[in-house]
Parts: structure tokens; C-alpha cells; sequence
């Protein structure tokens, strides 16, 4: 079935998916800004405001918000990213409306009274020290922080206790003035939905949102480099990042292909070699994504500390092999079966296609078919794969180790060594 798509007046786009085998529809607000637009003393605004947007309106208390959207039995979250922030709801057929006058409500009327900011910046402070007690968070963010350092791109989506608790009511208003503009944000809808209905609500709810787009913010540059924390936990956790392409890259795609071939189930490489042959951790995964001008493919595991050194000589060992060998065609086959059912089951959720379809629209101004996202997945060749395999091993990854004592800073070294050149072996 083909999207339905409307433009709004003050180019607020709308855009719906029927699926007329459903009796509920799952609804949203997408924005194309989030933690990257955020400057060094606006660190965690994004998410700040994302939780405050539930905390009151000029007529509804946070109270009156959940107990009119869990009526009808629906629900509402929300979601900040480094790029886009969400607010969606999922609802019964027939009460759209009910989820959509809460969204309008919630994103132009929030009062942000001081009362519910102090105490949500407390509930923020919990939510950061709980990251501080998970390993696979950490890492996360201080992969990141190597990558991109002392840029936005590369800070923690949620912010710090010092910023966060300097942030201000007033600051949330700026930034919403500033970046949640009608050009900048899309109102999609997927399941018992009917296009021209769904539009009227929205213009009738959104048609007063003005403003000209917010200027994209500035380039997120790669830097490459070394993290690591001496933190006690059961296990050690170490995460490779190498440069990537952005989503708006040809070559973005091959880089998934090559992930789900590299460390995206228990056929990849990375699993096999690591876990299956060896017994050196529980898991093993990589993954390829992509912001509008960069990108990252990354490698994460644990495993004990006393294993830390041959699990990284392993890795580093396999990573050699497909930059210098190149890779076969049964797994490629795998890879892009893996990816291809991945991308069509997801189409099986109303959520996912109401998410899809306002991602895609902000992102390349329309919505991809089904068809076109598996021919893409679909033109990727073996040799297109060892190409971006050799080009993106050549150089140094960062790297970043916790939970190995005093040895993370040593190992996340020996991590980041470069592990292919051409012509000769590493």
C-alpha cells in the first residue's frame, strides 16, 4: 500500500499508512531536532524536555494527561535521539482525536512550572546514576565521546548531573521555539486511520505552528581515540568504533550488510570465532548506523577481565581476515536475508511504520517502499563489501574498555590499534 501524504499551510507534512486489518492506530509527533542541536550549556535539553512535556499544560495537570489517555486504553510515551525526538501514542480505531489534541496540547502549551521541573530534574539524576551501574551504557557513551569529542554528536543523550541541573524553564522554551517548527516535524499515523480525517484533526490542532526551519547544527567531524574506566563490574565490556558512512550515504547499506555478516547472529564471524570456538564471552554483536554526515561501525563484548586481551586479539584477528581474504558468498546471503526480514517484519508493526515513515520523510523528504529499502540491501556485491571492509580496517578505531581495573586504559589501547593495511599484513 502507498503512503498517503499531506503538506499543511505552514508546512507541517502529514503522513498515514492504512492497514485496514486493524482495530487500533498508533500515532505520533516526530521532530527533527534532538541532543546533536544542543550547545555545551544546553547538554541534555532534549531529553529534559521531553520529559517536562508530560508534566502540565495550561489546562491539563500530568494527572488529567495520563488518566485521559489510559480511558480510552491507550497509551503515550516518548523518545529523544541524537537527531529526532518523538511523542506517539497508540490508541483504539475511533479516538485518534483524543490521542492528537493531547499531543497538540503537550507540545505547544506546557507550562514547565518550576515545582515539576525541580522534581523531574531529580527523577533525570536517578535515570543518570542508574547508567553509571550499567556497564553496556557506559561503554556506550564513552565509544561515543572518543568517536566525536567535545562535540554534541558525541555527548550523552541524557546529559550530566551538573548540566542537567543547571537547566532552566526558560531554556526549554527557547529550545522549543528555536527547533520545534512546523518544517521540522512530521505527524504520521499507521493502522485503522483515514487520511483525509486524520489531516483535518491535525490542521485544526497544529495549523497554528509557525516559523521558518531551525539551521541545521554544525558538522559532526569524527575524531577518533581512546576511553576507559577502571570501574568495578562482573564483567569487562570493550567497544570498537570505526568510522561510517552517514544514512544518506550510498554506502551506508554495505556497511549493515557487513555488520549482520561480522557480528549479526549466532552464524556471524564474530560469533562463531568468539563464542562458539573459544567459549570467550556470552555475546558478541556489531552494528552500522548513521547520523545525516557521519557515521559509526561498532563491535561490543564482555567477557572476563583475565580474557580481555585474547578476545580483542581475536576480534582484531577476524577483522584482518575479511579486509584481506574478503568474505563469501553463502554469508553475504545470510546477512542480507537477516537485514531484509528484519526491515519487512518491522512493517508488521504499526508503530515501526508510523516511526519509518516520519524518519524517512525528515530525512530524505520521502517515504521509501518496501521494494526499493531490499533492492538496496539487494545491490550490495562481495566485492562492494571487502572494498568498504578495507577502506574502514585501514585506519585506527576507538576504542573503549571498562571493568578491567587498572588494565582498561592498556587494553583499550592495544584495542585501537589499526588492524589492516594494504599491501601488508598489520
Amino acid at each position: 500500500m502507498t503512503p498517503n501524504i499531506s503538506v499543511l499551510p505552514n508546512g507541517l507534512r502529514v503522513v498515514t499508512q492504512a492497514l485496514p486489518h486493524l482495530e487500533t492506530t498508533s500515532l505520533g509527533v516526530w521532530v527533527g531536532s534532538g541532543s546533536r542541536d544542543e550547545t555545551e550549556a544546553q547538554h541534555g535539553l532534549s531529553h529534559l524536555l521531553e520529559h517536562m512535556a508530560f508534566k502540565g499544560t495550561a489546562s491539563r495537570t500530568a494527572r488529567d494527561i495520563a488518566e485521559e489517555i489510559e480511558a480510552v486504553g491507550g497509551d503515550l510515551n516518548a523518545a529523544t535521539g541524537v537527531e529526532m525526538t518523538s511523542y506517539f501514542a497508540r490508541v483504539l480505531k475511533g479516538d485518534e482525536r483524543i490521542a492528537l489534541d493531547i499531543l497538540s496540547d503537550i507540545l505547544q502549551n506546557s507550562s514547565f512550572a518550576d515545582d515539576d521541573l525541580i522534581r523531574e530534574r531529580e527523577v533525570i539524576l536517578q535515570e543518570i546514576a542508574s547508567i553509571d551501574d550499567s556497564p553496556d551504557d557506559l561503554v556506550f557513551d564513552l565509544i561515543n565521546d572518543a568517536a566525536f569529542t567535545a562535540q554534541a554528536a558525541g555527548r550523552p543523550i541524557i546529559g550530566t548531573k551538573k548540566s542537567v541541573s543547571a537547566l532552566t524553564a526558560a531554556d526549554l522554551r527557547d529550545f522549543l521555539a528555536h527547533h520545534y517548527r512546523p518544517a521540522n516535524m512530521v505527524v504520521a499515523a499507521a493502522g485503522a486511520v483515514h487520511h483525509e480525517a486524520f489531516a483535518g484533526h491535525v490542521e485544526a490542532l497544529f495549523g497554528g505552528l509557525s516559523g521558518a526551519e531551525a539551521l541545521p547544527s554544525g558538522r559532526a567531524q569524527y575524531t577518533g581515540g581512546v576511553r576507559s574506566s577502571e570501574k568495578a563490574f562482573e564483567q569487562s565490556h570493550v567497544m570498537l568504533a570505526f568510522e561510517a558512512p552517514s544514512y544518506l550515504d550510498r554506502e551506508y547499506v554495505t556497511g549493515q550488510v557487513l555488520s549482520g555478516l561480522l557480528g549479526g547472529g549466532m552464524s556471524s564471524r564474530l560469533f562463531q570465532e568468539v563464542r562458539e570456538k573459544r567459549g570467550l564471552c556470552y555475546s558478541i554483536y556489531s552494528s552500522a548506523w548513521g547520523l545525516r554526515d557521519s557515521g559509526l561501525f561498532t563491535i561490543h563484548a564482555a567477557t572476563g577481565k583475565d580474557m580481555m586481551a585474547e578476545l580483542i586479539s581475536v576480534v582484531q584477528g577476524e577483522l584482518q581476515r575479511v579486509a584481506e581474504d574478503g568474505v563469501r558468498a553463502a554469508e553475504v546471503q545470510r546477512s542480507k536475508a537477516q537485514l531484509k526480514a528484519g526491515l519487512m517484519m518491522s512493517l508488521e508493526s504499526s508503530g515501526a511504520i508510523a516511526e519509518a515513515m516520519s524518519r524517512q520523510l525528515l530525512v530524505y523528504g520521502n517515504v521509501l517502499s518496501p521494494t526499493e529499502l531490499m533492492t538496496r540491501v539487494d545491490d550490495v556485491t562481495d566485492a562492494m563489501l571487502r572494498d568498504f571492509a578495507a577502506d574502514m580496517l585501514a585506519n585506527a578505531p576507538s576504542a573503549a574498555v571498562i571493568g578491567a581495573g587498572r588494565k582498561s586504559l592498556s587494553l583499550a589501547k592495544t584495542a585501537a590499534r589499526p588492524v589492516y593495511q594494504r599491501g601488508e599484513m598489520a
